[in-house]
């Protein structure tokens, strides 16, 4: 039996031009760091090690403003005790349809899912010969390539 591979609900509820630009950073970054030699690929991969995807970009925002909502419910006003529960609805949702209203804000930005940053890793640990040949010879053969695998 062939297993079917995850979907990818962020991407999927993500708009077209969104998940473009995504993609589209992705390969200027690879241009850009792959093809600069083994420092700069050390470097960008270093980088890469830092970033944050979005499911952390979600749980942080979430976390602080629910937080948040419940500081200045105690301390302010008790109205305020909404907050968090109009943001743990939103983790709810994005729990279990992989969507929720911040994440276009958090697209458009460019934050990308943890599959989007291991992509990228990928490719420049391939160009730095961390894996067999043949090579691609572009970074949109390279992620290509990558993405099959």
């Amino acid at each position: 039996m062939i297993q079917e591979e995850p979907k990818e609900r962020v991407r999927e509820s993500t708009t077209d031009a969104a998940n473009q630009s995504v993609d589209n950073k992705t390969l200027s970054n690879i241009q850009q760091f792959g093809y600069a030699g083994p420092d700069a690929i050390k470097s960008r991969l270093q980088d890469l090690d830092k970033e944050w995807d979005i499911e952390k970009t979600l749980e942080v925002n979430a976390a602080s403003l629910a937080l948040t909502g419940v500081l200045l419910g105690a301390f302010v006003n008790k109205k305020w005790f909404v907050l968090p529960g109009i943001v743990s609805g939103f983790l709810l949702q994005h729990g279990l349809q992989g969507w929720c209203p911040p994440l276009p804000i958090f697209r458009k930005l460019g934050i990308r899912t943890t599959r989007e940053i291991n992509e990228e890793r990928t490719a420049l640990k391939t160009l730095r010969g961390d894996f067999a040949p043949p090579l691609p010879a572009s970074p949109k053969g390279l992620l290509e390539t990558v993405r099959k695998n």
